[in-house]
């Protein structure tokens, strides 16, 4: 027993440690393993010890924190189960290797109704190049002034709704200005999903994935960040979340300035650019609503430090009105979260039907 006291394990450096996530009635915190991709959750007195392995201290010393914050001893059995399920995963330093990660898949997965394409071979690399590329642009100051003139923006286009609306009525009776204007919004998407992954590279995440996904006749690019779960500050897992949407509106401002340029009356041309920063901007902003699996769902859920929200409301709720009893075990924050949730989850989706309605009663009466 002393001599396993006596010893200093660490963890390896580049294990990540996930921050407490309310997961049902539980916290957990995840535990992954970027070399083989693998991850596990463990709970917070787990994560107590295992964030405190790191070489210097002794499972002693360890242990004595541990019985103070918690009120009892670890005995050591407790110490082998845990050392044991480390080494296992072969996150200990001085261990055996980790695993080589297994080979990726062949870039083309599914069939020609669905399936998705992978683009480029190292999809970190890549977004590593983008974010050189664009570091002069990410400087507080200059994504600042980027804010205020997307608000300047979003300021005129409510102020001109009526003719908004009659141009986006215009544009759906037109085919080929029509195609234009879809074609636009589809490379708006692709700028949205790069945005994801150049953010969390300038914030210290890493991107798994860039490619292209489609469900016939749609399709679409898509990045895939691998540890946006793990950045220990809450406002970058925000920023990476946030980035598509922002990266949308920028798209927008030329066009919109140059729609302030044309002389106001019928003319296609005017008709056109009036139309597309209505609808990219509905894009961008509808896609901030707390919605699954929209960018908002996600930022709410990295806000509020909870994993799954939406189908762990639907279950609490469902189990509240099945057994009450079992419901109350949940703990009180969970409980006004999951049923928050829930109320505004509904209340949403019926406000955005009625202003869908709308939008298009009035673009047709107009």
């Amino acid at each position: 027993m002393t001599g396993l006291l006596d010893h200093r394990p660490a963890l390896r450096p580049d294990v990540m440690l996930s921050p407490p996530l309310l997961d049902g009635p539980a916290t957990v915190h995840l535990v992954k393993d970027p070399v083989s991709g693998a991850s596990f959750e463990i709970g917070p007195k787990e994560h107590f010890l295992v964030s405190r392995l790191d070489g210097t201290r002794s499972l002693a010393e360890i242990g004595t924190e541990y019985g103070r914050a918690f009120g009892r001893r670890l005995g050591e059995g407790n110490w082998q189960q845990l050392l044991a399920l480390l080494g296992s995963r072969r996150l200990l330093a001085g261990g055996p290797p980790p695993p080589a990660p297994a080979p990726s898949g062949p870039p083309l997965r599914g069939g020609l109704l669905r399936g998705t394409l992978r683009l480029v071979a190292d999809a970190d690399a890549t977004t590593a190049r983008l974010h050189r590329a664009l570091r002069p642009l990410l400087h507080p100051a200059v994504l600042g002034a980027l804010l205020l003139g997307c608000l300047a923006m979003e300021t005129l286009l409510a102020a001109s709704f009526g003719e908004l609306a009659s141009a986006l009525w215009w544009l759906l009776r037109h085919p080929v200005p029509l195609l234009a204007v879809a074609t636009l919004m589809w490379l708006s998407t692709a700028l949205h999903e790069f945005a994801h992954g150049v953010a969390a590279r300038h914030v210290g995440g890493t991107v798994g994935e860039i490619g292209l996904r489609w469900r016939l006749p749609v399709a679409i690019m898509y990045c895939t960040v691998d540890n946006y779960r793990f950045l220990r500050r809450r406002r970058h897992q925000l920023a990476v979340a946030a980035a598509g949407a922002f990266a949308n509106l920028l798209f927008l401002l030329p066009f919109c300035l140059w729609w302030t340029a044309l002389p106001a009356g019928e003319d296609p041309t005017r008709s056109t650019l009036g139309a597309l920063p209505l609808i990219g901007s509905a894009q961008a902003l509808v896609n901030l609503i707390p919605l699954p699996p929209l960018d908002g769902y996600t930022m709410l859920g990295h806000g509020l430090r909870v994993t799954r929200l939406a189908p762990a409301s639907s279950g609490y709720l469902r189990l509240r009105m099945r057994d009450r009893t079992a419901a109350a075990a949940y703990p009180p924050h969970a409980r006004r979260l999951y049923v928050a949730y829930g109320i505004g989850s509904a209340v949403l989706v019926l406000l955005l039907a009625a202003g869908l309605t709308g939008a298009v009663w009035y673009a047709a009466t107009t």
